[in-house]
């Protein structure tokens, strides 16, 4: 009888079941870590949105604060030369539009703007994960303060006053 070559059907077994293991414990990781990833993204991009926000309402005085899409300009479309209160080109086109295509959020996050008060003397910029617990764990707002706050729990944030009622970031 001859010695055939090759691995032994238990030896496969083995050798997939190490890979299973190896997966339950990667995998996980890999999604905590895409999720930190997206939370730091929206973070980043809150940030943008006051910057963009002090600058528009510092060259455009009689106008004051803007929504989102006036921050930056529409998809696919060159910025207006001269930038115009309907489209200042500050932010990139696809964090004003909410994603591209449009509306349907950035890094697992959406995005909106809201301006109140008389003149537009208010603010709030909010940061929502697109769906909790997978796209990220915890929502995000900053108003004319440029404090980025958070909740929890990843619901929206609410209105400008509850914005301002929840904690800092570092807290």
């Amino acid at each position: 009888m001859q010695k055939q070559k090759g691995f032994s059907l238990i030896e496969l077994l083995i050798v997939v079941a190490i890979i299973l293991i190896i997966a339950a414990i990667a995998i996980p990781n890999l999604l905590r870590a895409r999720m930190a990833a997206n939370e730091a993204s929206s973070v980043s991009s809150i940030r943008t949105i006051n910057t963009a926000e002090v600058t528009y309402q510092s060259s455009y005085p009689t106008t004051g604060y803007a929504a989102l899409l006036a921050l930056g300009n529409t998809l696919g479309a060159a910025c207006p030369n001269p930038p115009t209160t309907a489209q200042s080109c500050l932010i990139d086109p696809v964090l004003a539009n909410n994603g591209q295509p449009a509306g349907t959020g950035k890094s697992g996050y959406s995005f909106a703007v809201a301006v109140s008060g008389a003149g537009n003397v208010q603010y709030d910029a909010t940061a929502v994960p697109l769906v909790v617990n997978q796209t990220g764990n915890r929502s995000f707002c900053a108003v004319e303060d440029a404090v980025v706050r958070t909740k929890a729990d990843g619901s929206a944030p609410g209105a400008h006053d509850v914005c301002m009622g929840l904690n800092p970031l570092n807290q």
